[in-house]
């Protein structure tokens, strides 16, 4: 799996609020372009995001769901981003002092995509989550402002 981390100067608390908000997926999640609809229950185990996905013309409808959640500390997901396939995704947080260690992992496990050899789909995921982890912070920081 491609992992990053980045230390955000929010608490854990404020970090999660930014992903159970799942409205504002698209603003923290590079590739996501505008939301269609959020389950009720989002974040909860089940629950789905109803995003689109790439740039316009080329938008496509498609979904993200919940896979397991640990309120505040953890939270899977199955991203879908087809024709290229699907990603498990698993965001984790960690207290350090007064900010927060998050720490996102993400590989393909369905479609075209998990046939591209590892170290190869590797390298496009960790540049598109350290920007991810870039929209997460400025997003959970300026909730701590």
């Amino acid at each position: 799996m491609s992992t990053n981390e980045r230390l955000v100067d929010a608490t854990p608390d404020q970090v999660w609020a930014v992903l159970a908000d799942g409205w504002l997926y698209p603003l923290w999640v590079v590739g996501a372009t505008r939301m269609r609809e959020v389950d009720d229950s989002w974040p909860a185990p089940g629950s789905v995001l109803h995003h689109s996905v790439g740039a316009w013309p080329l938008v496509l409808d498609d979904t993200t769901s919940v896979t397991a959640c640990d309120l505040g500390r953890r939270l899977d997901l199955r991203a879908r981003a087809w024709p290229s396939g699907e990603a498990a995704v698993s965001i984790e947080l960690e207290a350090v002092g007064a900010r927060t260690r998050v720490r996102i992992r993400e590989d393909a496990v369905a479609g075209p995509g998990r046939l591209v050899p590892a170290p190869l789909r590797h390298l496009p995921l960790a540049w598109r989550n350290v920007e991810t982890l870039r929209r997460l912070a400025y997003l959970a920081e300026r909730r701590a402002g």
